[in-house]
C-alpha cells in the first residue's frame, strides 16, 4: 500500500496545485495550507484549452480505431491461421520501430508540406496508425494465439465463413486483449508531443505541445500548467478505470501461456 501511494502522491500533488494561486505554488518549502480557487481552470479556457483537447481526441480515438481495425485480422493472419513466413512478417513490423522519429521526421515534414497536410489533425492521426498499429499486431497475435483451436474448428464444421468465425467466435473471446490493445495506442496517440510539436501550429496542435506553452521567458506558471494537466489527464484516467477489469484479463491473457 505504501508502494502505492508513493506512485499516486506526485499526482495528487499536482491536482493540488491546480488550486492553488501562483504564489502559494511558488513557495519554497512548499504549503499545505493554501487558499483554493478555480481561477487557474479559467485561465486554461482562456488560451484555448477546448480546441487542443478537442484535437487530442480526435487525433486519439481516430487511429485507434484504425489501428484495431487493421491489426486485428492481421494477428489473426498471423495467428489462427498462419501465412507463408509469418516470422517474416512480425519482424518487418517490429522493424519499422527501430528508427527514432526524429531520424524520419524530415521526410515525414516535406511529404506533408508537399502535399499541404501540415498541421492537418488527418495527417496526424495517420502517423499515430503507423506509430501505433506494430504494437497493437504484436498483442493482438499474442492474444489470439491463445484461442482454443478446436473451437474455430468446430465453427468451420458449422459453416462459418471468415467473417463470422472471427467477428461472432474469436472476438467475443478475446475482447479483454482488445481492450487492452486499444487502450494502450490510443495512450500512446494521446500522450505523442514529437511529432505534435514539429508537424502542427494552430489548426492541429494537440494538448501536450499546448501543456509547453505555460513555460517561457517570463518563467514558469506551475499553478495554470498544474490545472491544464488535470484536465490532460483526465480522459486516460476516465479510460482506464472504465476498462480496468477488461484492461487486467487482456494483459493476463497476453502473459500466460
Amino acid at each position: 500500500m505504501g508502494g502505492d501511494r508513493g506512485v499516486l502522491f506526485p499526482v495528487a500533488w499536482m491536482v493540488f496545485t491546480a488550486f492553488k494561486t501562483e504564489r502559494d505554488a511558488a513557495t519554497t518549502p512548499p504549503t499545505f495550507f493554501a487558499e483554493l480557487t478555480l481561477e487557474n481552470f479559467a485561465k486554461v479556457f482562456d488560451r484555448g484549452f477546448a480546441a487542443y483537447f478537442t484535437n487530442s481526441l480526435s487525433a486519439s480515438l481516430i487511429s485507434t480505431l484504425i489501428v484495431m481495425v487493421l491489426a486485428i485480422p492481421a494477428a489473426y493472419g498471423l495467428s489462427v491461421r498462419p501465412i507463408r513466413k509469418w516470422t517474416d512478417a512480425l519482424f518487418f513490423l517490429i522493424s519499422t520501430k527501430f528508427m527514432p522519429v526524429a531520424a524520419a521526421v524530415i521526410p515525414i515534414y516535406l511529404l506533408l508540406k508537399n502535399f499541404g497536410m501540415l498541421d492537418n489533425i488527418s495527417a496526424l492521426s495517420m502517423l499515430y496508425v503507423g506509430m501505433n498499429l506494430p504494437l497493437a499486431v504484436w498483442m493482438m497475435r499474442s492474444f489470439l494465439s491463445e484461442v482454443p483451436t478446436e473451437i474455430i474448428e468446430a465453427a468451420q464444421i458449422d459453416g462459418a465463413n471468415f467473417r463470422t468465425e472471427l467477428i461472432r467466435v474469436v472476438l467475443p473471446m478475446v475482447a479483454p486483449g482488445v481492450a487492452a490493445a486499444g487502450l494502450i495506442c490510443f495512450i500512446f496517440a494521446w500522450n505523442e508531443y514529437f511529432l505534435a510539436s514539429l508537424l502542427t501550429s494552430t489548426v492541429a496542435r494537440t494538448t501536450p505541445p499546448f501543456l509547453g506553452s505555460f513555460i517561457d521567458g517570463r518563467g514558469q506558471f506551475l499553478a495554470v500548467l498544474s490545472a491544464a494537466a488535470t484536465l490532460a489527464v483526465l480522459p486516460v484516467v476516465i479510460a482506464g478505470w472504465a476498462a480496468q477489469k477488461k484492461l487486467v484479463r487482456g494483459l493476463a491473457m497476453g502473459a500466460i501461456k
